[in-house]
Parts: C-alpha cells; structure tokens; sequence
C-alpha cells in the first residue's frame, strides 16, 4: 500500500506591494492506496495550492510531504519517479491537451518515458487505457479538437493512469464540463479508482459530488482545515459554520443521489 501524509503544511506567498498572503496554514491528512478524499472549499480557499504541494509544482513554507515515510523528493531522477506514482488530472481538457498532437502522442509519451511497458507493446497499451477510459479505438489518430470536452478529459485521465500511478490528483476535473457530461467522468473515476486500488484526491467546490465519490471529506477554508470526517458526516451533520454554508449553498444531497444515481452512494 502507498501512501502520502501531509504534515503541518503551510505556503506562504510573497506579494509585491501587498506583503504576503498565507495560502495554506498547517494542513495536514495522509492518503492512501484504494482511498478517496474530497478536498471542497471555494475559490481561493487553498486547495489547488495543495494539488500544487503534491505534484512539487510548488514547495511548502513549512512542514512536509512524506511518501511511505520518506520525504518526497524535490529533483533528478527520484522527482522523476516521485511523479510516476502521483499524477494529476487537470481541471481544463481544453488547456493541457497539446492541440498539435494526436491522442495517441498523448497517452504514448508518459509510457515511453516511464517504460512501464516495453517498446513492442506501447501500441497495444495504448488502445488498453484508451479502452479503460471508454474511448472508441477510432481516436487514436485525432486531435484533441475534434473530440468533445468529455471525450478531452477521458484521454486526459488516460494519460495519467499511463505510468500505472498509486495516487491520482484530480482537481476539479469535471468543472469545466457540461452538467449533462460531469456524472459520466465521475462514475468513471470512481469505477477505476476501485478497480486500480488507486488512492485518489478529488478536489471540488461541489459538496454533493464530493458525497458521491469520497470516502472522506476535507473541507478548507482560507488556507485551514475547518473540518475532516467520513463522506457522510461532513456532508449531513455538518459541524463547523463554514461547512454549513457551503452545503446550503449546494444541491441537495439526497435529491441529487436520486437524480443521478439512483439514490445509491
């Protein structure tokens, strides 16, 4: 089992003319293999910092990142393989799809440059994450203009179970999707997540699909932890004002079950 512990994590930025800004301030959680949280705040409220924290795009002001008990690695080769492990799925499909490449340059280069496959089989694993995010084998060859946003972020996801990660960050990943499309990508997510006994963060603004995908839920409020529970607790019986906010601010939980799953978590 992998797992990541965040430990006492602040990031402070420094602002010219406006001093400095305190993104995060002592946050702290372990995910792990075969997990789910949901990471929920507004904007502004530190959770991309956190997303930025894991993939080391950014590094802490203090406290640490721990994989399996060591601390992450900051460059060379051990960055390299830190980020083969955690691998992120970004919030615009229309932004981190290069749209010069095809898909299949897409999905094919991580498995070239992790070689978790060998040469002679990158042709047929791509059509096996293709497959695995249900996409028709005849996307292969397009770009990523020629596929719907849905169909963008499938690839997307494709992309990063390439290097057969322990941990997924998913940050935000169906906001930028019609409404009609998000539960389609979610149930997917959730599906691979159980079945790849991935750990994964799912970062939202949405109380009601953070109910429906996580198993616990990590609410952030300026930069702090104002609550962490089971996925239940959080969201039916919430105890700090923030949280209470937020989920009258939300779809019902309950209807949106029916609605869209039936009733069932």
């Amino acid at each position: 089992m992998t797992s990541i512990d965040v430990q006492g994590v602040s990031k402070t930025y420094r602002v010219r003319g406006a001093g400095s800004i305190d993104a995060l301030s002592d946050v702290s959680f372990t995910l792990s293999s075969g997990q789910t949280i949901g990471m929920v705040g507004q904007s502004g409220s530190g959770k991309s910092t956190v997303a930025k924290i894991l993939t080391q795009m950014e590094r802490p002001t203090s406290g640490q990142v721990l994989l399996d008990g060591e601390p992450i690695p900051t460059r060379g080769a051990a960055l390299r393989a830190y980020r083969q492990q955690l691998r992120m799925v970004f919030q615009d499909p229309f932004a981190s799809l290069n749209p010069y490449h095809s898909i299949r340059h897409h999905v094919e280069r991580p498995l070239v440059l992790s070689g978790v496959v060998p040469p002679g089989e990158v042709d047929a694993e791509v059509h096996r994450l293709l497959d695995k995010v249900q996409l028709d084998a005849g996307v292969v060859d397009r770009r990523p203009h020629e596929l719907s946003g849905g169909q963008r972020q499938r690839v997307a996801i494709a992309r990063a179970l390439a290097p057969r990660p322990a941990l997924l960050v998913a940050d935000e990943p169906v906001s930028m999707l019609d409404v009609s499309l998000r539960m389609g990508v979610l149930s997917l997510l959730s599906d691979i997540q159980a079945e790849d006994g991935l750990g994964v963060l799912y970062i939202t603004h949405d109380l009601a699909t953070a109910r429906y995908f996580s198993d616990e839920i990590i609410v952030l409020n300026q930069g702090r932890v104002v609550e962490h529970g089971s996925a239940d607790d959080v969201i039916l019986r919430p105890q700090h004002p923030y949280t209470r906010e937020l989920r009258e601010a939300s779809p019902d939980p309950e209807s949106f079950f029916a609605d869209h799953v039936g009733g069932v978590r």
